[in-house]
C-alpha cells in the first residue's frame, strides 16, 4: 500500500482521518466488467462531505474570512452539517446550521451533539425540501456580521477542491484503469470535483451524473422527492459547481427504485447505503452488463445506510409513503444476485 493510501497510527484531529476510504467490488459481468463501490462512509461522520467541508474551512481560514473565535453558518441536509460540526469543534468556531426537517433525524441530532446550533425553517411534521428558503436564511444570518462566514455549498469552490483526493485515490488504487466514474448530483462538487482531478490521470473516463426524479439539474418535471442530500428541488438555484462540460450523461432515478436498490444491497451484501447512493447503484448495476469486456465501473457512494435507518430502511415509514414495490425489489435482487456470482 502506497503512503497515499495509508491511514496514520496515531492522529491528533478527527479530520485526519478522512480519505483514503476504500473501494468495494459489489457486482461482475459475465465478460469481466467490474463494479466497484468507492466506500465514502469510512470518513468521519460517515460522509464525502466532511472531505469539502474541512476545504471550505481551510480555505476561509486563508483568505481571512473566519479568524480565531469565528462563526460558520450554512444551509445543510445533514452531511454537510456533520462535517462542518467536526470541523468546527476542532478549530473552535460556533456553527449554525440551518435545516429543514427532510433531512434525516439521526444526522441533526450528530450536529447538536457537537455543539451546533440548529435553526429550523419549517415546522415540525412538514417533510417538504426548502433548499431555497434554507439559503436565504442561512445567508440573513451571516449578512454583515463581523467574524461569521456563510460557506455558502452550493457556489463555493472550496467545495469541489475538496474532493480532488478521491479522484487521486482511485486513479491510484486502480492503476488509472477506470472506464466509468458515476455518483450523485446534488451541488456538484463532489461529482465533479473528483472527476476533475480523475480526468488527470484518466483523461478517457466516462463520467455519469445521477439525480433523483423530480430534480431539475437534467430538466424537468419538478416535483417532490424523499432523497436526501442530493439533487436540485424546485424553486432551487443550480449550483455553479455543477459542470457539465464534465459530465458525459445525466440520468434520473425515483425515490422507489434508489431506496430499493439500497435495502437489497443491505440483505444481499451486509452493507448499508444511503438513499441517493442507492440511486447511483441501481443505475450503475443496469449498465454493468453493458460494458465492455474488463471494463472498471466506479461508483461514488457518498455516505453509508445507518443514518436511514429510521425512513430507507424503516417498513413502516416506506409503507406510509408508498415506496415500497415488492417487485422492482425482487428485479434488482434478481440482477444483484446474478451479477455476484459471476
Amino acid at each position: 500500500m502506497t503512503d497515499a493510501l495509508r491511514r496514520p497510527p496515531v492522529v491528533t484531529r478527527i479530520t485526519d482521518l478522512i480519505g483514503r476510504t476504500p473501494l468495494f467490488e459489489l457486482a461482475r459481468a459475465d465478460n469481466g466488467a467490474r463494479l466497484l463501490l468507492k466506500l465514502e462512509m469510512y470518513n468521519p461522520t460517515g460522509s464525502a462531505k466532511i472531505r469539502m467541508a474541512r476545504q471550505m474551512v481551510l480555505d476561509a481560514e486563508e483568505r481571512g474570512d473566519l479568524r480565531s473565535g469565528g462563526h460558520i453558518v450554512e444551509s445543510t441536509s445533514g452531511n454537510t452539517g456533520l462535517g462542518l460540526a467536526v470541523v468546527a469543534a476542532e478549530r473552535g468556531y460556533r456553527f449554525t446550521a440551518v435545516v429543514d426537517n427532510h433531512a434525516a433525524v439521526d444526522k441533526l441530532r450528530g450536529m447538536r451533539a457537537m455543539g451546533t446550533q440548529l435553526v429550523h425553517v419549517v415546522e415540525d411534521g412538514c417533510e417538504e425540501l426548502n433548499t431555497a428558503a434554507r439559503e436565504e436564511l442561512a445567508e440573513a444570518l451571516a449578512r454583515g456580521k463581523d467574524n461569521t462566514f456563510f460557506t455558502e455549498q452550493h457556489n463555493n469552490p472550496s467545495n469541489a477542491v475538496g474532493y480532488y483526493d478521491v479522484g487521486r485515490e482511485i486513479a491510484q488504487a486502480l492503476d488509472n484503469n477506470v472506464d466509468v466514474f458515476i455518483g450523485a448530483v446534488g451541488t456538484g462538487g463532489g461529482l465533479c470535483g473528483t472527476a476533475r482531478e480523475l480526468r488527470k490521470h484518466v483523461p478517457g473516463v466516462a463520467v455519469v451524473g445521477v439525480e433523483p426524479k423530480g430534480s431539475i439539474a437534467f430538466g424537468p418535471p419538478a416535483h417532490d422527492y424523499y432523497q436526501s442530500g442530493t439533487g436540485t428541488p424546485e424553486g432551487a438555484t443550480l449550483g455553479l459547481l455543477v459542470d457539465f462540460d464534465l459530465i458525459d450523461e445525466g440520468v434520473k432515478v425515483g425515490d422507489v427504485e434508489a431506496f430499493a436498490t439500497a435495502r437489497v444491497v443491505a440483505r444481499r451484501t451486509g452493507l448499508l447505503i444511503g438513499g441517493s447512493a442507492g440511486g447511483v447503484v441501481h443505475e450503475a448495476l443496469a449498465r454493468l452488463p453493458k460494458l465492455p469486456p474488463e471494463a472498471v465501473m466506479v461508483a461514488f457512494v457518498n455516505d453509508g445506510g445507518e443514518k436511514y435507518l429510521d425512513t430507507v430502511f424503516n417498513d413502516d415509514w416506506m409503507n406510509a409513503r408508498a415506496l415500497v414495490d415488492t417487485a422492482v425489489e425482487a428485479d434488482i435482487d434478481e440482477a444483484l444476485a446474478k451479477l455476484r456470482r459471476n
